[in-house]
């Protein structure tokens, strides 16, 4: 039965050459495929740095590219040494990742560095999305090991938690712009002359608290609206220092 199927083959080159070209991809198939990191945006070969090896990348060594840490993604940012390299303004964040820096403005001592901690919904959400733009702005090259992946490579509980803090963190704005809608916000204007001014086209200026913002930002704030006047008569309406109750305008 083999010595038949051989001779059939022979008669038929293109058949041959298919089969031998299928047996030679299994026959060079590597033995240790390389090790890659994979997501929605790109699939790259996975290198794991330690903190010490990280920085041997901060910009001093012109044989080396420049990297840079973000919630454990490292990335190569050397097409912009002029800004991450030696003398540049985001030199700071190079060979490290100095994750809290991009929210806090601290970039000296314990300001540089990858924790957290106590910072608000919106803070963590916009490091997410300083992430974001590393990836779609610049290299990939692998993960830190640390606080963000473990040895092998995999997410932590910590960046787990960070990203669903973020993601928690961009429902409660959606909902506070919801809510804000249903009441329509002042106009305002300001000249270093004159100072600022608040005023409503339909209705009465008056301070609202914004209840979402604790979640947000861990601070209370408020916000100018506008109220009829048969909803003045409602709870947390705050009228402006100086202003006329049934005022349209009120300095600021």
């Amino acid at each position: 039965m083999a010595t038949v199927i051989i001779k059939r083959l022979a008669k038929s080159p293109f058949v041959l050459i298919t089969v031998l070209v299928t047996l030679a991809a299994f026959s060079f198939t590597p033995r240790f495929p390389f090790k890659s990191f994979s997501n929605s945006r790109q699939q790259q070969v996975q290198r794991l740095f330690t903190a010490e090896e990280l920085a041997l990348y901060n910009g001093t060594d012109d044989t080396l590219p420049i990297l840079l840490g973000i919630l454990g993604s490292v990335f190569d940012v050397t097409k912009g040494k002029s800004h991450y390299g030696v003398g540049g303004g985001y030199h700071h964040f190079s060979g490290r990742d100095a994750s809290r820096a991009f929210v806090s403005g601290n970039f000296t001592g314990d300001g540089l560095t990858d924790s957290l901690r106590d910072l608000s919904s919106t803070e963590v959400k916009s490091i997410v999305e300083w992430r974001e733009f590393y990836f779609r702005s610049y290299t990939f090259v692998g993960k830190l090991v640390g606080r963000y992946y473990d040895s092998e490579g995999n997410p932590t509980k910590s960046l787990k938690g960070v990203e669903a803090k973020a993601a928690r963190g961009t429902q409660l704005l959606e909902k506070q712009k919801k809510e804000e809608a249903k009441q329509p916000g002042c106009n305002s204007r300001w000249s270093q002359g004159e100072g600022g001014e608040v005023w409503c086209d339909d209705g009465f200026p008056r301070l609202v608290q914004r209840p979402l913002e604790i979640a947000l930002t861990g601070k209370m704030s408020k916000r100018c609206a506008c109220f009829k006047e048969d909803q003045l008569s409602e709870t947390g309406l705050e009228v402006y220092e100086g202003c006329d109750y049934l005022s349209k305008t009120c300095s600021v």
